[in-house]
């Protein structure tokens, strides 16, 4: 344990926060609507539900949709998702920022909406893997904001919550953490407004990538 970093343990988000899949989620989430016969959920509305788990987003995102039905809904939207998520890379900063964390200590995670699948496949896509020292998904625990997500991957790594940081672009990372007892970073470069990101008063909201990198190695 490394009593010089004020987190051990920095666990992040994944879309929004180092995946700029926030456009991609967004289009896959109306794509499917559509397919479905339902009405097209707003922007506002689709980026709201980013980082939910499946049955939280389309009790949102498609409230007139049965119940029975959200299997269906989840394929259509997987479609969608990965016939363009290739195009999809990390936040320009993202790569050298994770690697100064690892080179200084930290412990890194990734706690997120995704499914094993999809997080497996971005993180293969962009070659980081091996950078995380563990990672948990919507569908092998519950989904945001319940806190089992941040506690099972702080018990795997043996971090206490006051020595984790959580940090995220949305509303839910940040309830995600208050729940855990975690302090909380918020990115504004993802899918939930700043005004919001402020209200659940994290650390700091930062606005792009050099200033996340900036703030972690200052304060992280």
């Amino acid at each position: 344990m490394n009593h010089a970093l004020n987190h051990e343990l920095i666990a992040f988000d994944w879309d929004g926060t180092l995946f700029d899949s926030t456009a991609c989620i967004v289009r896959s989430i109306q794509a499917a609507a559509r397919e479905m016969g339902l009405p097209e959920p707003s922007q506002e509305k689709a980026q709201h539900v980013i980082g939910l788990g499946l049955e939280q987003a389309l009790l949102i995102a498609a409230p007139g949709l049965p119940r029975e039905r959200y299997r269906d809904m989840g394929h259509a939207y997987r479609k969608h998702y990965f016939a363009t998520v290739h195009e999809v890379t990390l936040f320009d900063g993202i790569v050298p920022l994770l690697h100064a964390l690892k080179d200084r200590g930290h412990r890194l995670a990734v706690a997120t909406g995704k499914s094993r699948r999809g997080l497996d496949e971005a993180l293969d896509q962009v070659g980081l893997r091996t950078l995380f020292d563990a990672t948990r998904t919507a569908e092998e625990t519950a989904g945001k904001p319940h806190p089992q997500m941040l506690n099972e991957l702080m018990d795997e790594l043996s971090v206490a919550p006051e020595r984790t940081l959580m940090v995220g672009d949305t509303t839910h990372d940040l309830q995600l953490a208050i729940n855990a007892g975690t302090p909380a970073l918020a990115v504004s470069f993802g899918a939930h407004p700043v005004a919001e990101l402020e209200a659940l008063r994290p650390l700091a909201v930062l606005h792009d990538v050099p200033s996340l990198h900036a703030w972690l190695m200052t304060h992280g």
